[in-house]
C-alpha cells in the first residue's frame, strides 16, 4: 500500500489529487492548517486528516510524530501548499509581502520535505513531487502565445522559479529519493478566481502520473499533463 502525504489538500488541486490517488489505491494523509476543513475533506474522501501548518516548524513536527505514531512512513511527499500573493503593479511590495509567499511557496517546501525525509527513507521508493509552476518559467512567461505570458504576479512566480530550481538541487543530491516538479497548467482554482481553462482534474493529471508512476521512472524532471518540460 502507497502512503501519500499531500501538503494544502483540504481544497482545490490538493484535495483533487488526494481523491484521485485514494481511487489509485493509495493511503492518503491530508495535510491542512484548518483542523474543521482538513476534517471535513479527509472525511468526505476517505483519507486521514494531519493537521499542518507549513510555515511552521512545530506544526511541522507534529505533523510528523503523528505519522511515524500511526502509519511509520510515507511513501510520496506531495508539496502542493501555495499561496499567490499580491498581483499586478509591484511598486507597493513589501518585504512582508516577499517573506509571507516565499515562507509558504519555497521555505515551507524545505521545511516539510526536511521533517519528513526519515520516513520517506523508511519506504522501498520514496517519492517527492513538488507542485511547480510554468509561471515560474523564463521560457513561458516569455512567450506571448502562452496564457503565462500575460499574468503579473511577481512573487507567485518569483518562487515558482526559486522551486523549480530547488526541485533539481534535491533531485542531484538525494540520490536514493525520486524528486520531480509538477506545472499544473492554468487551473480553475481559488488561487486565480477559478479563471483558469482547465478543471481540477486536468491541472492534476501530473501530478497524479509523477504519483503513480513505476519504481525507476526518474529524478530531476518538470512535468506537465502533456509530458516533460524543458527546465528553462
Amino acid at each position: 500500500m502507497t502512503i501519500t502525504f499531500i501538503t494544502g489538500a483540504n481544497k482545490g488541486l490538493g484535495r483533487e489529487t488526494a481523491r484521485r490517488l485514494i481511487e489509485h489505491g493509495h493511503t492518503v494523509l491530508l495535510g491542512a492548517r484548518d483542523p474543521e476543513l482538513g476534517q471535513e475533506a479527509a472525511a468526505a474522501l476517505g483519507a486521514r486528516h494531519v493537521p499542518l501548518d507549513v510555515t511552521d516548524d512545530a506544526s511541522v513536527a507534529a505533523a510528523v510524530a503523528d505519522v511515524a505514531a500511526h502509519e511509520g512512513r510515507i511513501d510520496v511527499l506531495i508539496n502542493n501548499a501555495g499561496v499567490h500573493g499580491p498581483l499586478g503593479d509591484p511598486s507597493g511590495l513589501t518585504a512582508a509581502d516577499a517573506l509571507a509567499v516565499l515562507d509558504v511557496n519555497l521555505i515551507g517546501v524545505i521545511r516539510t520535505t526536511t521533517a519528513f525525509l526519515p520516513l520517506l527513507r523508511r519506504s522501498d521508493d520514496p517519492v517527492i513531487i513538488n507542485v511547480s509552476s510554468g509561471m515560474g518559467s523564463l521560457a513561458l512567461t516569455h512567450d506571448p502565445d502562452r496564457p503565462e505570458s500575460r499574468v503579473v504576479a511577481p512573487l507567485y512566480t518569483s518562487s515558482k522559479a526559486a522551486l523549480t530550481m530547488l526541485t533539481t538541487q534535491y533531485a542531484k543530491a538525494l540520490e536514493d529519493v525520486r524528486v520531480n516538479a509538477a506545472d499544473p497548467g492554468y487551473t480553475a482554482t481559488d488561487l486565480n478566481g477559478h479563471s483558469g481553462p482547465q478543471t481540477v482534474t486536468e491541472g492534476t493529471d501530473a501530478i497524479v502520473s509523477l504519483a503513480t508512476e513505476p519504481p525507476g521512472a526518474g529524478t530531476g524532471r518538470f512535468v506537465s499533463r502533456h509530458g516533460e518540460m524543458a527546465w528553462s
